[in-house]
């Protein structure tokens, strides 16, 4: 069962998302988030009017550490 805390009512609901500057030029494999809310708000760029999943600001935290200490392998 999916919380509903972490199910985004739609992306319109959303405003001023952002890539992070080293997504690169091919905005191939990119994710966006939103600013401006009590949780991070995250989707995938090439489907902007796709789901967005909400994350707490210490879970996003959390899963941004882990990918920057390399503990998800590359593809």
């Amino acid at each position: 069962m999916v919380s509903s805390e972490h199910v985004a009512p739609g992306p319109s609901a959303f405003t001023d998302w952002f890539k992070s500057s080293y997504s690169g030029g091919s905005n191939g494999d990119c994710l966006e988030v939103a600013r401006g809310c009590a949780g991070v708000p995250v989707r995938d760029s090439k489907n902007p009017t796709g789901p967005a999943l909400v994350f707490s600001a210490e879970g996003w935290s959390a899963f941004v550490s882990a990918v920057k200490r390399g503990e998800f392998p590359a593809g």
